[in-house]
């Protein structure tokens, strides 16, 4: 079991350890085999410096992070998991986000692998490499996917080289990662951290925030990003009112989705909350609100339409089959889509008003093997079939503009799952109040 950012920094400060022993460690872990294909650029010179440079008093003390290849990092290209850009000019500043860790005492040890440009939640890329999943054993059917598209950072997290990695969430990303691998993933309410020096997916969508190994942790790393002090609802588990969305989060899942699903409800209610079931009827409505291709393929083909023009054959197919979808989108398609969305929001609300948060999977499948989604059009169908289900559930929070948490409620042996609480935009401090109350009952057996 890896200590925590909290705890570590207990030791730091009690003198039980130091930051350069504390990044070696990491820097052993980020070199080790369950890491391979994690960082497309290791800093462990510059992230040893910073340790050593840190004041224990710092809210990072010189501890490790990791950083999505979308971010800036001044004096680097800004690749995004692509080929395209990698020769790309140099940025001249770090991106706010990274710019916040650092201050913070926080030591850069990577640029993390990623899908490319970030459109897709399986995490498979064919110019870097696909890490390998750490969490779920590999059977005789191969290695498991890692989630994406953050999702070199998800394995930098699981497996000790980083305590918080830095990442982007548009329909999951962060979430569906942290899912599969059995950490912390929280999607912030997406205008509490300042988008500058990330490069967009869906301007209308992309959520900058962050992995962790716990949930006091993720507490400490949105702290950071958003710059502001998480208020703790300090309601107790027992007057919590949540809710279970029986239609559309729970269809179809797989065996061992819906067991940890069940068990965590069960264990929660045995725990003193009032859990009710709820049938929102617009959710029924988002197939057709999204029926022209929806915020992101619009928004990124606005984006990537020059670049594509000059590149496309050096984008992954599966991407670019995705953005050229934007193309098609008429103006007033997109400012039909934007009323859609604001009505869809309000309904929404309407229908959590008075709850505390609801529960959900975070994604209803576990991971499947890399060899049945890997590159090659011979696997294509099946690749976004696989993408379709694990964007699912948590992109209806991003469309929702709201904020979630994902957290691990497997048993010991079992596949990881991730139970998700959610809720509307800026009830951010009351889902993460909830779920360090949560954490617990979840991890016992």
């Amino acid at each position: 079991m890896l200590n925590d950012l909290h705890a570590t920094r207990l030791a730091l400060r009690a003198a039980e350890t130091t930051a350069r022993t504390e990044m070696e460690h990491s820097i052993a872990a980020a070199g080790s085999p369950a890491c391979a294909h994690a960082f497309v650029r290791p800093m462990f010179e510059q992230a040893l410096q910073a340790a050593e440079a840190a004041n224990p008093q710092q809210p990072l003390a010189g501890l490790s992070f990791s950083v999505k290849d979308l971010f800036d990092i001044a004096g680097q290209p800004t690749p995004a998991g692509s080929q395209v850009l990698s020769h790309a000019p140099a940025a001249k500043a770090d991106a706010v986000a990274v710019a916040r860790l650092k201050a913070a005492g926080g030591a850069l040890i990577g640029r993390t692998n990623m899908t490319e440009f970030a459109f897709s939640g399986v995490g498979v890329n064919p110019h870097y490499g696909t890490p390998a999943n750490p969490a779920a054993f590999p059977d005789e059917r191969g290695a498991r996917i890692p989630g994406g598209s953050s999702s070199g950072t998800a394995v930098s997290v699981a497996t000790g080289a980083a305590f918080i990695g830095l990442g982007s969430d548009t329909g999951g990303s962060i979430r569906i990662p942290a899912a599969l691998q059995g950490i912390v993933g929280f999607k912030n309410t997406a205008r509490l951290v300042p988008s500058d020096g990330a490069l967009p997916l869906s301007t209308t969508l992309d959520t900058l925030c962050a992995m962790t190994r716990s949930v006091r942790d993720a507490v400490i790393a949105h702290e950071i990003l958003a710059a502001r002090t998480v208020v703790r609802n300090t309601k107790p588990l027992a007057a919590r009112r949540l809710a279970v969305v029986t239609n559309y989060f729970l269809d179809g899942l797989e065996t061992p989705v819906a067991k940890a699903f069940e068990r965590s409800v069960r264990k929660l209610r045995d725990a003193g909350a009032t859990i009710e079931e709820i049938n929102p009827p617009a959710l029924g409505d988002l197939a057709a609100i999204n029926a022209t291709g929806g915020f992101s393929a619009v928004e990124s083909y606005a984006w990537h339409r020059l670049l594509l023009e000059r590149s496309a054959a050096g984008y992954d197919p599966r991407v670019v089959h995705r953005i050229v979808r934007g193309a098609d989108m008429k103006g007033y398609e997109l400012i039909d889509l934007m009323a859609a969305r604001r009505d869809w929001i309000a309904r929404m609300e309407g229908a959590l008003a008075g709850f505390d948060a609801v529960l959900s999977p975070t994604v209803p499948i576990i991971a499947p093997t890399i060899a049945s989604v890997a590159p090659g059009a011979e696997r294509d169908e099946a690749f976004f079939r696989v993408n379709a289900l694990l964007l699912r559930n948590p992109s209806v929070v991003n469309m929702l503009d709201g904020c979630a948490i994902s957290l691990p409620c497997h048993a010991a042996g079992e596949a990881p799952v991730g139970l998700m609480l959610w809720h509307a935009a800026l009830h951010d401090d009351d889902i993460l109040s909830l779920a360090e109350q949560v954490e617990n009952p979840l991890s016992r057996d």
